[in-house]
């Protein structure tokens, strides 16, 4: 009525209250009465804004890419936001009059478009395809000191990139080249896991021969020790039998000494019992063989006198004509004998 009217905002809603050029109230979530004729409000959002964006931008190595992604920011200086866009509120249709507040947001992408195209004409497209988490910190890094920012009074809470993906054919091209890399590498690796198992048996071989080897040198050893042993106990019986040969020959020697002296001795009695029968033989000499024969005879056995006489019997057996023998005689003579045979028995 009359022009008056009321108006309520949300807390999301930063408002300037301005009549005759001049702000006269400002806040969060006013609620005032305001004369529509000479009173224009100005609306500014205090929450934070998402910005998607896409575009295309040339690599390194002149390949189209096409980057995804999303900013975050908030205005924080209304005043300065205000005095370059228009935000200027139609209380009456609730919409702002001019579309300031839309260009606000593709401002923001420009100046990342122009920050992300500086960083991917330095890089490859493998490495920009791989960049999105680098690239998004580095351009954050960048708007945050960019000047453009800080005229329009706005703050960067956040960007991240979705996705660096390049055209078709070459993502094509790239997947093959992916496919046959991993391919080769798959290839690789049976090769070196066949080659390791190759590698694993031939150290299991070498382990057993070593440890054949190994085993064999230990009987070589164990003989040759059987051998030195047998060898030492060959050379202690020689040296046993050595001992016992020059035992033995000294012996020997000392029985063919005691030979020697005994044939010496021997030698000794024969000559002396020569010498005396030499000198017996000289004394009787000249001496009848009748009393050679009587003195052989004195101290004689009787039988061994009888045995005498039958034997000059036999010899003058013809000059015998007639011989008498009673038998006590031979009686007698066979008793003798007997008890001499006994008496020679006991002897031996």
């Amino acid at each position: 009525m009359f022009g008056f009217r009321f108006v309520k905002f949300q807390p999301s809603d930063y408002v300037l209250k301005v009549k005759n050029g001049k702000v006269i109230r400002e806040g969060v979530g006013l609620a005032f009465t305001y004369y529509a004729p000479t009173t224009s409000v100005v609306v500014v959002p205090v929450s934070s804004i998402d910005v998607p964006f896409m575009f295309e931008e040339i690599t390194n190595d002149y390949q189209t890419v096409t980057v995804q992604g999303q900013l975050t920011y908030r205005i924080v200086d209304y005043r300065k936001t205000t005095q370059i866009l228009n935000y200027t509120y139609n209380l009456r249709k609730n919409t702002y009059l001019s579309d300031d507040p839309g260009k606000l947001a593709q401002r923001v992408i420009n100046i990342a478009k122009v920050l992300t195209k500086r960083q991917l004409e330095q890089l490859p497209l493998r490495d920009a395809i791989q960049s999105s988490e680098r690239l998004a910190r580095s351009i954050t890094q960048e708007i945050a000191k960019n000047e453009e920012i800080g005229k329009l009074g706005i703050e960067l809470m956040g960007l991240s990139i979705l996705a660096i993906v390049p055209n078709k054919e070459t993502l094509r091209a790239l997947e093959a080249q992916a496919r046959e890399e991993i391919l080769r590498n798959a290839d690789n690796a049976l090769y070196e896991r066949r080659n390791a198992s190759i590698e694993q048996e031939r150290r299991v071989k070498e382990n057993e021969l070593n440890t054949e080897i190994a085993v064999e040198t230990k009987k070589r050893q164990i003989r040759e020790t059987q051998l030195d042993a047998e060898r030492s106990v060959k050379q202690k019986q020689n040296e046993m039998k050595q001992e016992q040969l020059s035992f033995d020959t000294e012996l020997e020697e000392k029985k063919q000494g005691l030979v020697e002296l005994a044939v010496a001795n021997k030698k000794a009695e024969a000559d002396a019992k020569a010498y005396e029968l030499l000198a017996v033989m000289n004394a009787l000499q000249d001496v009848s063989p009748a009393v050679l024969q009587t003195l052989t005879n004195v101290g004689m056995n009787p039988d061994k006198l009888i045995a005498i006489a039958f034997q000059d019997l036999a010899l003058n057996a013809g000059k015998i004509g007639q011989l008498n023998i009673t038998p006590d005689l031979l009686q007698g003579l066979l008793n003798g004998s007997t008890a001499q045979s006994g008496r020679g028995g006991g002897a031996r």
